[in-house]
């Protein structure tokens, strides 16, 4: 394995280990998945329906952005 490639996939790890590290210090801060204000809740006769549009679309963009980065490491 040449040593570019072993740097890159340091490098990877990093950028995920300094995320997790971030998502840890502010995750008090935050507000919990499915309750953010874009989220939709409805209770009727004992039945709960539940749509997280707001919490879905959240983390679409910060898996698109994680892979952007991972792939664009590996180019």
């Amino acid at each position: 394995m040449p040593a570019s490639d072993l740097a890159k996939i340091l490098i990877a790890i990093g950028v995920v280990v300094l995320i997790a590290g971030v998502l840890l210090l502010l995750w008090p801060h935050l507000p919990l998945p499915g309750r953010l204000p874009g989220d939709l809740s409805f209770h009727r006769d004992g039945v709960h329906v539940f749509i997280p549009i707001a919490t879905s679309i959240i983390l679409s963009i910060i898996l698109t952005i994680i892979i952007n980065v991972v792939l664009r490491l590996f180019k």
